[in-house]
């Protein structure tokens, strides 16, 4: 047996067999361990299902991946994977759903996942055993379908073994211990006592620079041994299996084909064929978190009570939609762990504060992903990036504020939801509220409608003051939801008087030292600002592409505030605290670098009112000439007072008015927003929140991480020159250069529907051909019409060209329009006063 291997995966399921044949592949020396046997997890008793369906571009791209490679394995290995491509049909019950599948379309599109659009005639016409008269229509992929577990899983371990893989069974990992330079594996052989799994006496070491953990249903455990979180955690699912439905047996014996995969989304399951029967796998509320802590010892491939009262309402539907099935008897029943995350992405990438140590935890469609995991995170790997955006995936999503209990209660909630409307606007309600800025009462009073931004609380806008309960939840749509004419009027304000938006849940760390210039100087792409003064600028990968947006303010000579995006704290910080500890380590000086995101709360002041606003409360003798531009000019920071609270004021707005950050110790957060409001109101002062935020930097054209600025782009495709320093060395400098320019980043203007906007997921087409997608969409009060931006092929990014975007499965013209459409020249930032 090996004890010395380049990567190391831990766990034998469907996915860590998919990592270990692409690594194996790449050329890695790699070597999978599995507990027990290959299959004991999840696996064996998944249903099998391959899903093209998902709102995420991402995960859609892993799935598609999946679907593809599958269907290779036959050839390459000899085995057959059990992929039946017979399809996948999914229904809709009501025109929301109907939104919902053309808002998917969208999104597959730009993925180029192949689809097609049913009517309930055509559905009738091809399958008769369906009942059709109550529905919509459907959305179907006759690409996918299902496939057996086990053996797409042992498929994939020939694959890896063929491709210089090792592969070891009844191996339990006990510890893991990094040496500085690679880390020391602690093994126990597992032995058979009486059906049980008991660890053995014979224990040994191996050693290997790069370690992945694919534990599924034992990720508590494997938190446990590297002293991290890891919000993985299993959910009951539950599956019936039907004797015979006579009626489907006969329709098989006249030649029909197989049904495909059947969803009925409104009514929460699917179903496909077994063997003349039907498979039921229903996605019920109250099914409960198992395994909140480890797996006991002597679970091993088992499974649960099955509760069916749990799924008597998702079973009536089956019958509903099937009639010929009521009469069937139940022949076998599963009811399994199957793990889940808070958001429902998996975890696919590094484990914050670790070197070289990699997790893929958290599969709730572990078969369907398994493939395209592999691929892309052995391109992560041995590459340094994939070639699409993992960040939506990332451990370090997740802040070390998440407890297993929070975990827990999102995770049944992330079950409860697989088929409930996933609107664009969603905001889901488990575990909330937790994080708060001291002023949360004050917005609720305001008629703050909320959402969450990493555990956060933030208005996404504010609603009338008499709103029923469920105002939102209600007039969530596909289209313009109940929030839309809020989002206006805040908008609106904004550029006319003057709006007051909470941006709190904003990263911020403190970055100081005798180091600290020299190595920003090399790990941001821009000038450094110089005292005083602030700057936008970029961290990049090591492959050129955009890492991390930030803000940065000069303190002093060695001292910095960094202010980054409030969705990816941990993210950034440890990016941030890994590339420290190598700069120190290739020779630089000492830096020393803080998180204090939650130290300070943030209100961005903005609009043609604000001034007057601040120049109310302001303590300086001189007030009527501290904000203005000889003092105070744009793109600068002073320390004021404000009534009895000290703010660190920046000049800088992310909605392209005249206007403030107001950065300030998060326990006055209260006090200051009740001063504030105390003489805003009087210059037309508007509570704002993020969707109104989100169409006005987008009149600006100002990028945002996750949208526009990702892994998959470098600065320059980003069309962000002005921000580079091409005359100063930076990490990623020259594979940014070396890259070129794939793709460029336009704004258009839309000529779209009357009733709906572009949510940043859509396609774009030139003279018929997909060219481009769009990655940010909205409406803009500005020009009275829908605004995107997004990325086109670079010889379609000038100026006045005419394509047209695809929404609710028809093209609307649209034009790209200079980069900042509204007030390019900053007139209306720079303005005096």
């Amino acid at each position: 047996m090996k004890t010395h291997v380049k990567a190391l995966v831990v766990g034998g399921g469907a996915v860590g067999n998919g990592i270990a044949y692409h690594l194996a592949k790449a050329g890695w020396d790699t070597m999978l361990v599995e507990r027990d046997e290959l299959t004991s997890g999840s696996t064996w008793h998944a249903a099998g299902l391959l899903p093209l369906f998902n709102m995420s571009y991402a995960t859609t791209h892993i799935h598609k991946y999946s679907v593809d490679f599958y269907k290779t394995l036959e050839a390459e290995t000899g085995l057959n994977a059990g992929f039946a491509v017979v399809g996948n049909l999914r229904m809709a019950q009501t025109d929301a759903r109907m939104d919902e599948y053309m808002l998917y379309s969208a999104v597959a599109e730009s993925a180029d996942v192949y689809h097609e659009f049913l009517t309930p005639a055509q559905m009738k016409d091809r399958w008769p055993l369906l009942r059709t008269e109550d529905l919509k229509g459907a959305l179907f992929h006759p690409q996918d379908g299902y496939i057996n577990p086990a053996d797409v899983t042992q498929a994939m371990a020939k694959g890896a073994r063929q491709h210089g893989a090792t592969i070891e069974r009844k191996v339990q990992v006990d510890g893991y211990r990094w040496t500085g330079s690679e880390w020391i594996v602690s093994c126990t052989r597992m032995v058979e006592q009486g059906g049980r799994l008991i660890a053995g006496e014979e224990t040994f070491e191996i050693t290997a620079e790069h370690v992945v953990t694919a534990t599924g249903n034992h990720a508590q455990r494997t938190a446990r041994l590297l002293g991290v979180k890891i919000p993985a955690i299993p959910v009951e699912h539950q599956y019936i299996v039907t004797e015979p439905d006579l009626a489907l047996v006969q329709w098989r014996r006249a030649g029909n084909p197989e049904h495909p995969v059947l969803r009925d989304a409104d009514a929460k399951w699917y179903v496909r064929e077994e063997r003349g029967g039907w498979i039921l796998g229903p996605y019920e509320k109250n099914a409960p978190a198992r395994f909140l802590y480890d797996v006991p010892e002597s679970f091993r491939a088992d499974l649960f009570p099955l509760d069916l009262e749990r799924i008597e309402a998702e079973y009536m539907a089956m019958i509903h939609r099937l009639p010929t099935s009521e009469t069937v008897g139940l022949k076998d029943d599963f009811n399994g762990p199957i793990c889940y995350t808070p958001d429902g992405n998996p975890l696919v990438g590094p484990v914050p504060g670790l070197r070289n140590m990699w997790i893929a935890e958290g599969f709730s469609f572990g078969i369907t992903a398994a493939g395209g995991t592999g691929h892309y995170l052995a391109q992560l790997m041995t590459e340094g990036e994939a070639e699409i955006d993992m960040a939506s995936l990332d451990p370090r999503r997740y802040g070390s504020w998440m407890t297993t209990e929070y975990a827990a209660r999102k995770n049944e909630e992330c079950y409860d939801h697989v088929f409930v409307l996933h609107h664009p606007d969603e905001e889901r309600e488990a575990a909330r509220p937790l994080r708060t800025a001291p002023n949360y009462d004050r917005q609720i009073a305001l008629g703050a409608q909320m959402g969450q931004v990493n555990g956060w609380e933030r208005p996404n806008y504010y609603g009338p003051l008499d709103a029923p309960a469920g105002f939102d939840h209600d007039g969530r749509s596909f289209r313009r939801g109940a929030w839309w004419p809020h989002a206006v009027a805040e908008a609106t304000a904004i550029r006319e008087t003057a709006g007051l938006i909470d941006a709190s849940a904003f990263t911020k760390h403190l970055l100081r030292g005798p180091g600290a210039t020299e190595f920003l100087d090399w790990f941001t792409c821009n000038k450094l600002p110089k005292v005083g003064r602030i700057n936008l600028t970029y961290a990049l990968t090591d492959t050129g592409t955009t890492r991390t947006e930030y803000t940065i303010v000069r303190l002093a000579e060695n001292e910095y505030y960094l202010i980054s995006a409030g969705a990816w704290t941990a993210y950034d910080g440890d990016y941030l605290l890994k590339s420290i500890e190598d700069f120190i380590a290739a020779g630089g000086a000492y830096v020393d670098c803080h998180d204090i995101t939650t130290q300070w709360g943030v209100f961005a002041l903005a609009g043609p009112n604000s001034r007057a606003i601040l120049r109310d409360l302001v303590k300086d003798a001189n007030p009527d000439t501290v904000l203005g531009n000889k003092r105070f000019p744009w793109l600068s920071y002073r320390d004021i007072e404000l009534g009895m609270c000290p703010v660190r004021a920046v000049r800088v707005a992310y909605t392209g008015e005249l206007g403030w950050e107001l950065h300030h110790p998060i326990e006055m957060g209260r006090y200051l927003w009740d001063l504030l409001w105390s003489v805003g109101e009087k210059h037309g002062l508007k509570p704002v929140g993020a969707r109104a935020q989100n169409w006005l930097r987008q009149e600006k054209s100002y990028r945002a991480f996750g949208n526009e600025l990702g892994r998959d782009a470098t600065p320059l495709e980003a069309a962000l020159d002005r921000f580079v320093d091409l005359g100063k060395e930076f990490r990623g400098k020259q594979a940014m250069l070396d890259t070129g320019i794939r793709a460029q980043c336009v704004t258009v203007l839309i000529d779209g529907p009357a009733d709906a906007d572009p949510w940043g997921k859509e396609a774009i087409f030139h003279d018929g051909a997909k060219v481009g997608r769009l990655t940010s969409g909205g409406w803009s009060v500005a020009f009275g019409k829908q605004i995107g931006m997004g990325y086109v092929r670079p010889d379609l990014a000038a100026v006045g060209t005419k394509l047209t975007v695809r929404m609710l499965r028809q093209d609307w013209q649209a034009e790209v329009v200079e980069d900042s459409p509204f007030d390019p020249s900053n007139a209306r930032i720079r303005v005096d006063g």
